[in-house]
Parts: C-alpha cells; structure tokens; sequence
C-alpha cells in the first residue's frame, strides 16, 4: 500500500500552496538541490570526460527508460530516455509510417495536444509523397481506422478535458486494419495505470515533468514493442543510437535489436540528474494505489465544486474509468478567475476557450487540499473577486 503522508512530505511546495498543477508542471521533489549538486560537485566537476565511464553516464538513457517503464507496464530494454517529447513524436510517427509503406493517411483527432498534429504536419511536408492527416471528433476515432490509414496518433488523455481514449479498443482495430498505432502517454504516466506490454502496443512516446516530476524541459521516453526493435527503422538517427558508436563510421547502422537505436544526440545529463531524483520518489508507489486515489480526490473535487460553484460546468468525463487525473471545468471568464485562484494560493491553469484546469495529484494532494481549495474558489465567484482589472490581463503563459 502506497503512503502518500510519505511522498507528500518528499515534495518541496512553498507553505500555503494549494498546487493543483501538477498536470503541467510537477513540483520539485526535495531530493532535487542535493542530487544537482552532487552531479555538478562529484561528477562533473571531477569526473569531467571519465564521468561517462565511472558515472556510467552513457547508458543513463537506459537505466532511466528502465525506472520509468515500471510504470507505464513496460519490460526491460524497451524504453529510454532523451531529446523532447515534439522529437519523439515525430521518431514514432516516421518509424510507424515505414512499417507501412504503401498507406498515406495519419488519423489522429481535433483534440490532440496541438504539437502532435504540427508535427504530423512538418513530416507530411518533409516528406512530400501525397501524405494528409485526418483530425476526427475525438469519440469518432474509432470509426475512423480504415484500411487506408498508416499511422494512428493520439494522446491517450486529452489535455483539455481529461477525456480518455479506449486503448485497447483502439489497438485492436487498428492491427486489425494493419495499422500502426503511436502512444502519446504526456498526461497518462504517472497520473493513470498504463500496461503497454500487455496493450500491445506499437509505440509510446510522453514526458517527464508532468506528473513525475522532473522539472522544467524535464527530458522525454519513447517505448517501442520487443517485436519490433529489429526492424523499427529511426528516421531520426544520431551517433548515440549506432550500433557502434565509436567507431565513427560515415553510415548509420541501428543498434541491432536494441532500444538503443531510438537514441538520438548526446542527452543532457544534468537533466538526467533531476529525473532520477525524481523517480526516487516512485520506487515505493503503486499505480493502482495512485489511479484509486486519485479518482477519490477528484469526485470530491468534482461534487463540492458542482455544489458550492454552480456557475462552473464540468467539461470532463463523470466516469472516473473515462477520463485521466486531471478535472476541467467550463466558466466564461475562466482566465480571470483562475488569475484570482492563483492569486489566493490555489495553482491550476487555464486552456482556451473557457478551460479551467485542474490537476490530482495523491503524491501531494489531499483531501484538505481539495476542501481548502473549493472554499476558495466559491469565495472568488460569490465574491466576484475574478472582475478584478489586475486578473483580466493574459499573460504570455496562461
């Protein structure tokens, strides 16, 4: 059983803070200023080149994609870490779309965290071959895989509302169209269980500063099945994921049945450092533990909202077994108000056009938490606090 009295007291959240962000932005676990220093102190500053044999800084990518796989069901050797989610995505799309040469479309849906479809878009020009990409209705998905589609792309929790896609469902009819299926897992890892070894997936791609916490620009994961990793052709191919690297030679030859081949650039190993810090903190949980948590605060949330804050609409699913670890309220002068919930310590945010955003996160967030926040939030409508002129104005980051 996951002690959450325990992971709470590993986060460093300033006194008063209600942080219901974590959708976004995970906070800093506490682990974090001593793990940097030990790296810049005891590594870097006396390892310097050795680190990457004495610190085994060369196969971080590894280790961590390991650490990490535990908690989206994936084996060993079929996850690593590096580069941003934007290139992972298109790592996967690509490599999707050469399992299946002779189909031009990419289905993905409206919904989609938009970075998703631009890269569809850059790659469809890139490579300039009659390509198109198809952005159904999120619930019409489904209906959508036809014989004709290469690539189906989703993200498998919508990042307005919290909506989630039927993976298995989709898995299902999309081999069963021959179709393959990528994975953008940036708002299921860490918030919801996730078994891509026993979905079958193809590929999952996500990010780390969200719900684990990695900090800003926290690096990115791509999985790719075991059934694939001898022929998965990347078409993004750096040194790092030669087969021998070091030998420098002028052609790319992928890792040889090895995850390795997904390995792009040089990573950033400071980065590195943060994460691991980071997933300290979840070598004790339980996903199931987190995910019935989890659905708890957020129906909490949801009917003490719904009866003290009649002006809001819920915008996400009531089904907890629908939806991710994040609830989405509707309110017209949403930004405003949630300007002034900041402003009173409650930290959510905001997604156009009327989005209120908020994010349940058990590792830290309790039920005093969720009541101490509704008290707030009806205050600032009962109140109108939100009309307030300094609340009206967006910032660059809503």
């Amino acid at each position: 059983m996951t002690d959450f009295t325990a992971t709470r007291a590993m986060f460093d959240i300033p006194p008063g803070m209600i942080y219901l962000n974590g959708n976004s932005l995970g906070p800093m676990p506490k682990a974090a200023p001593d793990a940097m220093n030990r790296f810049l102190l005891d590594e870097w500053r006396t390892e310097l080149i050795k680190g990457w044999n004495t610190k085994n800084w060369w196969m971080q990518t590894n280790a961590l994609g390991d650490r990490l796989g535990r908690l989206i069901g994936a084996a060993s050797g079929t996850t690593v870490v590096s580069d941003t989610l934007s290139i992972k995505v298109f790592q996967a799309v690509s490599a999707g779309l050469a399992m299946v040469p002779d189909r031009r479309v990419i289905l993905s849906d409206n919904g989609n965290f938009p970075t998703d479809l631009y890269i569809a878009e850059g790659l469809i020009k890139l490579k300039d071959a009659g390509y198109s990409l198809r952005t159904p209705d999120p619930e019409d998905v489904l209906d959508s895989i036809t014989e004709d589609v290469a690539v189906v792309m989703l993200t498998e929790v919508d990042y307005r509302t919290g909506r989630r896609h039927d993976m298995a469902a989709i898995i299902e009819k999309a081999h069963r169209v021959g179709a393959v299926v990528v994975w953008d897992l940036a708002h299921s890892a860490g918030a919801i269980p996730v078994d891509v070894a026993g979905s079958n997936v193809d590929f999952a791609v996500g990010c780390t500063y969200k719900y684990l916490n990695a900090g800003p620009g926290g690096p990115a994961f791509i999985y790719v099945a075991p059934r694939l990793l001898d022929t998965v052709e990347p078409f993004l191919s750096g040194w790092y994921g030669h087969a021998s690297p070091f030998a420098f030679e002028t052609g790319f030859r992928p890792a040889p049945g090895k995850i390795e081949r997904m390995r792009i650039g040089t990573p950033s190993i400071a980065a590195f450092t943060l994460l691991a810090s980071a997933l300290d903190v979840w070598d004790g949980v339980d996903m199931a533990d987190v995910h019935a948590k989890a659905v708890d605060l957020a129906d909490l949330f949801i009917s003490q909202v719904e009866a003290r804050c009649p002006a809001l609409t819920l915008a996400s699913p009531r089904d907890p077994h629908q939806r991710g670890s994040h609830i989405a309220f509707q309110f017209d002068h949403g930004y405003a108000c949630m300007q002034a919930l900041i402003a009173q310590g409650v930290i959510g945010d905001f997604r156009a056009p009327d989005i209120m955003r908020f994010g349940i996160t058990p590792l830290f967030i309790g039920e005093d938490d969720i009541l101490r926040a509704v008290d707030i939030l009806e205050g600032i409508l009962q109140d109108e606090t939100w009309k307030a002129p300094e609340f009206q104005t967006r910032a660059q980051v809503t």
